[in-house]
């Protein structure tokens, strides 16, 4: 290659770059709007709840006050609530696992109900910047808790307050009042080829 080829190449390049950097400076400077977000990150694939909790640790390094409250929860261990409880993170933990483990909808329901209520206080609470609601969808699907009371409780939270939603199979109506919509897919996963559940990696 030719030094004339490759100035002619360069400034191609140049030309091209300072053409994107153009728009993309354009749309930042239009983004003025500051407020809370509703993030959803639904789909079949893995990271739904880490990319949740990798928002929260992001919040709380930026001085945010966070919580989470897990929906689908056993009494084993979780590595991102043993970091983020240090870090002043409050949790509220649905406690029963999944609703095949218990095999006892009426429990399930209570247990959902009861974990809703303290969900609905957080949604009210102006010192929270930031709430991770962890597989909330599984309990929308099943009826668990109501749609339209889970709406109204989103729609009337402090206007700054950021809401963070995960689970497979999230509802239209949520997905279309969200500001933010991720779909995560799944290509390959280890679980299905016989490797367990590994602790730091999957939970």
């Amino acid at each position: 290659m030719t030094d004339e080829t490759s100035d002619t190449k360069s400034a191609q390049h140049k030309k091209r770059m300072q053409g994107i950097k153009e728009k993309v400076d354009q749309r930042i400077e239009n983004a003025q709007e500051e407020r809370g977000l509703i993030i959803v990150i639904t789909g079949n694939g893995k990271g739904k709840s880490t990319s949740g909790f990798g928002t929260i640790a992001r919040a709380v390094g930026h001085g945010l006050n966070a919580a989470v409250v897990q929906y689908i929860k056993g009494t084993w261990a979780c590595g991102e609530r043993n970091l983020l409880e240090n870090a002043g993170v409050r949790f509220e933990v649905m406690g029963t696992g999944f609703t095949w483990n218990t095999q006892d909808k009426e429990q399930d329901i209570a247990a959902a109900q009861k974990v809703w209520q303290r969900s609905k206080e957080l949604l009210k609470d102006n010192s929270i910047d930031v709430i991770l609601f962890d597989e909330l969808t599984y309990m929308l699907s099943y009826k668990y808790i109501d749609l339209d009371e889970v709406i109204e409780a989103l729609k009337n939270r402090p206007v700054n307050q950021h809401v963070i939603i995960t689970g497979r199979g999230c509802h239209r109506s949520i997905i279309e009042l969200a500001d933010t919509v991720s779909e995560v897919q799944s290509i390959k996963h280890a679980f299905n080829d016989g490797v367990k559940a590994q602790k730091g990696i999957d939970w």
